[in-house]
């Protein structure tokens, strides 16, 4: 299986990159290369980008072997959460996750069960020991090549949001992600002020008291 999953992976490579060849020649119709580009990999996804708050300044301060530690208990912890709820890892970057779901809705609730998770791992931790989550979801038409990485818009949106913008324990969302989700009840979407690059809006969702 591992054999044919590398083959794969290598084919969807050399395709694009004899595609991505073609639009750089001279006088090539970029339209249409574009469109047999979207017509092989463009797919529909929700994709999500997880961050672990404080985990630069905290390497500074207790050590990289730490933190190392703190990375493999938030795989241990995440990644079963994630399979539960039909989702695919794609990468795992340092303190960073990238993931996708077919379906919204899995997503969002992978999200908040995760959350429910690593609260009650932190319980009874110390707090250089506890693991916090930051999460931001994108959705729409992405390129996916092979099962190792996906490029678009809503991709960038949801970096953002994970790895930027979001503090601990915030579930940040693209409009398009929130245009998709089902009435979950007392779950709400509260609109940022301000959007990332890729996204017409953005939301933070919480959860109705």
């Amino acid at each position: 299986m591992s054999y044919r999953h590398v083959i794969g992976m290598g084919a969807s490579e050399d395709r694009l990159e004899k595609l991505i060849q073609q639009r750089l020649e001279p006088g090539a119709d970029k339209d249409k290369v574009d469109q047999r580009i979207w017509d092989l990999f463009g797919e529909e996804w929700c994709v999500m980008f997880t961050d672990l708050s404080g985990f630069s300044r905290g390497v500074a301060k207790f050590g990289i072997i730490h933190f190392l530690q703190t990375i493999y208990e938030s795989e241990r912890l995440l990644i079963p959460v994630i399979e539960d709820h039909d989702g695919i890892l794609l990468k795992a970057e340092g303190d960073s996750l990238l993931v996708i779901f077919r379906n919204v809705d899995k997503a969002i609730q992978g999200t908040l069960r995760m959350h429910e998770v690593l609260h009650e791992y932190n319980k009874d931790k110390a707090p250089e020991e506890q693991i916090l989550l930051c999460v931001g979801l994108g959705y729409g038409k992405v390129l996916r090549i092979g099962d190792q990485d996906v490029f678009g818009a809503e991709v960038n949106a949801a970096s953002k949001l994970g790895e930027d913008t979001a503090e601990p324990w915030e579930i940040l969302v693209t409009g398009s992600v929130k245009d998709k989700a089902e009435v979950i009840p007392g779950l709400l979407f509260e609109e940022l002020s301000d959007a990332p690059p890729g996204a017409d809006r953005a939301y933070k969702i919480t959860i109705r008291k």
